[in-house]
């Protein structure tokens, strides 16, 4: 899953900052794929399991004797539900690649910019005007145009994704609080350890013997991960949020590559549609707040 912690960029990086943001998505999107191809011989906590260890073992290594250094945090609590939410988001959304397309899976859980814009006129006091009402109205519609319920296609595994997207829009509200308190390093470490214990709790209920061909594909979706996070924190520290935040939605046409490439999966018209529409939400929302923004910097749309 994606987060960023913003700091003030410097000028004429926005077009760097933006190209970290793609190979975040891109990274992000190939570490999905390759779940996708696992989740019929593995359990999906196992493979989030997988996920947060080679996370953690990835940072260890980095920060070397530095690592201990990151884990003083005067928000302990804070980034225990930071990781609560980080790892929920990430089960829910493993596990439905089990059932549902990727596309499919990603368009969905991509409805979280909206409830962000949501969350954060319910518990961070920003103002939701009727724009802002209008883009998750849409984005919600959107996401019932993909799993189309009633349609005869619907299952509740495609409500997997958008709990995941709940679960996701907390995670960014946390962020949003913590963000400028604590160094992006000590939201790494923390989210590894955390994560990694969490999954670990599971493992005496679903592990199942590892295949030995397997392990470098375990290893790829670790250091994935780990790729897409760390590329994450470089965007929104070389530009500006608003200038890389819409290519996140990039997310979606990568989706449907590998799910065309690796599966022979092809989105149908519905799906497209509701993805479009979903975008086409995020992206409205995002234009107001930026154009309210350079106009009043205590303005909300």
């Amino acid at each position: 899953m994606r987060f960023s912690f913003a700091t003030l960029p410097r000028p004429g990086s926005n077009g760097r900052g933006i190209l970290f943001m793609l190979l975040a998505i891109f990274c992000f999107t190939l570490m999905d794929s390759q779940v996708k191809g696992m989740v019929d011989r593995y359990p999906a906590p196992m493979l989030v399991w997988i996920r947060f260890t080679g996370q953690l073992v990835l940072v260890v290594i980095l920060l070397r004797g530095r690592f201990f250094t990151h884990l003083r945090s005067r928000y302990p609590a804070i980034h225990l539900a930071r990781a609560v939410t980080q790892i929920g988001a990430t089960a829910l959304f493993f596990t439905s690649l089990a059932y549902i397309g990727l596309a499919e899976a990603t368009a969905l859980i991509d409805v979280n910019p909206v409830l962000i814009t949501l969350g954060a006129a319910l518990f961070l006091g920003e103002k939701l005007g009727p724009r802002r009402l209008f883009g998750v109205v849409a984005a919600l519609i959107g996401a019932l145009i993909v799993i189309r319920p009633g349609a005869g296609i619907f299952t509740p595994a495609a409500l997997l994704p958008l709990a995941g997207a709940v679960f996701y829009a907390a995670n960014a509200l946390i962020t949003r609080w913590i963000g400028p308190k604590e160094s992006a390093w000590t939201a790494m470490a923390y989210t590894s350890v955390i994560c990694t214990a969490l999954a670990s709790l599971t493992l005496p209920f679903v592990w199942v013997p590892i295949l030995p061909a397997d392990l470098p594909i375990f290893a790829l979706i670790g250091t994935l991960g780990t790729i897409a996070q760390l590329c994450i924190i470089r965007a929104f520290t070389l530009a500006e949020a608003s200038s890389v935040a819409p290519f996140a939605y990039v997310g979606i046409l990568f989706a449907a590559f590998w799910g065309i490439v690796l599966f022979d999966t092809y989105p149908d018209r519905w799906t497209v549609l509701g993805a479009l529409v979903i975008v086409a939400a995020g992206l409205y929302v995002w234009h107001r707040e930026t154009r309210a923004q350079r106009s009043d910097p205590q303005a909300k749309a």
